[in-house]
Protein backbone atom coordinates (compact mmCIF):
# COMPACT_ATOMS: atom_id res chain seq x y z
CA UNK A 1 0.00 0.00 0.00
CA UNK A 2 1.54 3.72 -0.98
CA UNK A 3 1.99 6.40 1.47
CA UNK A 4 -0.96 8.31 2.33
CA UNK A 5 -2.44 11.33 0.22
CA UNK A 6 -1.23 14.73 1.36
CA UNK A 7 -3.88 16.70 3.11
CA UNK A 8 -5.07 19.25 0.88
CA UNK A 9 -7.59 21.22 3.61
CA UNK A 10 -6.96 22.79 6.85
CA UNK A 11 -7.27 21.29 10.07
CA UNK A 12 -10.30 23.27 10.93
CA UNK A 13 -11.61 22.24 6.84
CA UNK A 14 -10.68 18.96 7.16
CA UNK A 15 -13.02 18.48 10.36
CA UNK A 16 -15.67 20.78 9.44
CA UNK A 17 -16.49 18.68 6.39
CA UNK A 18 -15.89 15.14 7.87
CA UNK A 19 -18.32 16.14 10.71
CA UNK A 20 -20.75 17.26 8.35
CA UNK A 21 -20.49 14.32 6.15
CA UNK A 22 -21.05 12.32 9.11
CA UNK A 23 -24.45 13.86 10.44
CA UNK A 24 -25.64 14.62 7.33
CA UNK A 25 -24.82 11.19 5.22
CA UNK A 26 -23.39 8.56 7.63
CA UNK A 27 -25.25 8.70 10.79
CA UNK A 28 -29.34 8.68 9.13
CA UNK A 29 -27.53 5.04 7.48
CA UNK A 30 -26.07 3.60 11.14
CA UNK A 31 -27.78 0.58 13.27
CA UNK A 32 -27.86 -0.25 16.51
CA UNK A 33 -25.24 -2.47 15.80
CA UNK A 34 -22.35 0.14 14.64
CA UNK A 35 -22.25 1.55 18.05
CA UNK A 36 -18.22 1.43 19.02
CA UNK A 37 -17.66 0.97 15.45
CA UNK A 38 -15.43 3.40 13.46
CA UNK A 39 -16.39 5.36 10.04
CA UNK A 40 -13.62 6.52 7.98
CA UNK A 41 -15.29 9.32 5.52
CA UNK A 42 -13.79 10.40 2.38
CA UNK A 43 -14.09 14.70 2.74
CA UNK A 44 -13.63 14.81 -0.57
CA UNK A 45 -16.94 12.20 -2.17
CA UNK A 46 -18.82 11.36 0.67
CA UNK A 47 -17.79 7.69 0.80
CA UNK A 48 -17.44 5.76 3.97
CA UNK A 49 -16.82 2.70 5.59
CA UNK A 50 -17.59 1.32 8.66
CA UNK A 51 -15.55 -1.24 10.67
CA UNK A 52 -14.93 -2.03 14.20
CA UNK A 53 -11.37 -2.10 13.11
CA UNK A 54 -10.26 1.67 11.74
CA UNK A 55 -7.45 0.54 9.65
CA UNK A 56 -9.40 -2.37 7.62
CA UNK A 57 -11.89 0.64 6.97
CA UNK A 58 -9.73 3.02 6.01
CA UNK A 59 -7.81 -0.09 3.82
CA UNK A 60 -11.17 0.03 2.44
CA UNK A 61 -12.08 2.97 1.84
CA UNK A 62 -8.25 3.25 0.23
CA UNK A 63 -9.13 0.42 -2.22
CA UNK A 64 -12.20 2.34 -3.79
CA UNK A 65 -10.21 5.80 -3.84
CA UNK A 66 -6.68 5.99 -2.88
CA UNK A 67 -6.37 9.23 -3.11
CA UNK A 68 -8.93 9.77 -0.41
CA UNK A 69 -8.69 12.23 2.13
CA UNK A 70 -9.81 10.53 5.34
CA UNK A 71 -12.41 11.70 8.73
CA UNK A 72 -12.41 9.28 11.41
CA UNK A 73 -15.55 9.29 13.95
CA UNK A 74 -16.39 6.63 16.31
CA UNK A 75 -20.17 5.68 16.38
CA UNK A 76 -21.92 7.34 19.68
CA UNK A 77 -19.00 9.92 20.05
CA UNK A 78 -18.07 13.84 18.99
CA UNK A 79 -14.48 12.22 18.14
CA UNK A 80 -12.40 9.05 17.62
CA UNK A 81 -9.66 9.48 20.31
CA UNK A 82 -9.61 10.92 23.35
CA UNK A 83 -6.10 12.60 24.69
CA UNK A 84 -4.71 14.04 27.84
CA UNK A 85 -6.21 13.11 31.30
CA UNK A 86 -10.02 12.86 32.09
CA UNK A 87 -11.90 15.29 34.48
CA UNK A 88 -12.73 13.76 37.45
CA UNK A 89 -16.11 14.99 39.13
CA UNK A 90 -15.52 15.22 42.79
CA UNK A 91 -18.46 13.66 44.75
Amino acid sequence: MSAPPHPRYSKEEFARRGNEIYERVVQPRLTQEDGGKFVAIDIERGTFEVDADEIAASHRLLARNPDAQIWFRLVGSPQTRRFGPRSRNAA
